[in-house]
């Protein structure tokens, strides 16, 4: 068994107020090299905190932060090495409309320290990138939400950084724009950088992250892959919903609580822990009670359901 790929980033004990708000309360965690990590949480959890301090705009009350086998200070001059080979994309749009696609890249990249000749060849492949190739020319204003997401994360990666901080990298795009934006980060992450992603779109968080973090009230509360985090919460159970023909009679499915069946109407609800196993005798079940299965819907355990089993159901603002 090959041993764990070595933590990048190391976040121990941060804490930071904000007032009489805590924002961070000894939250911890580590990304390790070539990962890619959600980092979750309701609406004011600590998030984008957490993100803000490892990219040097918050200062920490309280803990550590190693990044690349670096100990940050807090020091802009001692912490320049490390954070050279940082990259942030920040939530808010942060490219100059005024500016070309293409002058946006080359201005970003000498902000990173990119030099030429090299500057071109960066600029060249970020243009590729985004798919903004044959729009390189034209002002950044008039693009769409989606085109100015993907050129705000080339502007962020152009540097080749090994670490890359996303917070929220597709609010507010349209679903094809998102599709690309999570073929760009995979493409970040194939080529060695490590991902550390913090976003509300739950599923798919579940289908691109390799661990999941979740983040709340300031602390890190659950950590993992998606089966370590459903077995420490909801359990591998499947939710069965049978779509019958017409309601069963009343007390058909009395004596039954090991299923915890329940009736809506001509729906019948449960759960199974073994499909092949528990499935087929909770359908002769149901047919011997005079009912007529007109459909089957399994629901898989999901990080949603694992999300709201840790977090709440209760709204945040």
């Amino acid at each position: 068994m090959s041993p764990e790929p070595s933590p990048v980033l190391r976040i121990a004990g941060a804490r930071k107020r904000y007032g009489q708000t805590v924002a961070l309360e000894g939250a911890a965690l580590e990304l390790r090299a070539r990962e890619w990590l959600g980092l979750l949480g309701p609406n004011g959890a600590g998030k984008t905190t957490l993100i803000r301090a490892v990219a040097g705009r918050v200062a920490l009350e309280a803990g550590s932060i190693e990044l690349l086998g670096r100990t940050l200070t807090g020091g802009a001059a001692d912490d320049e090495p490390a954070r050279r080979r940082l990259g942030v994309i920040p939530q808010e749009i942060a490219i100059y409309p005024l500016l070309t696609a293409r002058e946006n890249l080359q201005i970003f990249g000498a902000l990173h320290g990119v030099e030429s000749p090299l500057l071109k060849e960066r600029v060249d492949w970020a243009l590729e990138f985004t798919a903004l190739a044959e729009r390189a020319d034209e002002l950044a204003r008039g693009f769409s939400g989606g085109m100015k997401r993907r050129l705000n994360i080339a502007c962020g990666v152009l540097h080749r950084p090994e670490v890359v901080l996303l917070d929220e990298p597709t609010v507010g795009v349209d679903p094809q724009s998102r599709e690309r934006i999570w073929q760009m980060l995979r493409e970040l992450r194939d080529a060695g950088a490590a991902l550390l992603l913090t976003t509300h779109q739950l599923d798919e968080a579940q289908q691109v992250c390799d661990r999941i973090a979740i983040i709340d009230h300031g602390k890190i509360i659950a950590n993992g892959t998606m089966d370590e985090l459903v077995d420490a919460t909801i359990g591998r159970g499947r939710g069965v919903t049978l779509t019958l023909d017409a309601p069963l009679p009343a007390g058909a499915l009395n004596g039954d609580a090991q299923r915890d069946l329940q009736q809506d109407g001509a729906s019948v609800r449960g759960h199974v822990r073994e499909i092949a196993r528990e499935l087929p005798a909770l359908l002769e079940r149901i047919v011997a009670a005079g009912g007529v299965v007109r459909d089957v819907h399994i629901q898989h355990p999901s990080l949603q359901a694992v999300f709201l089993h840790l977090t709440g159901r209760e709204l945040r603002e």
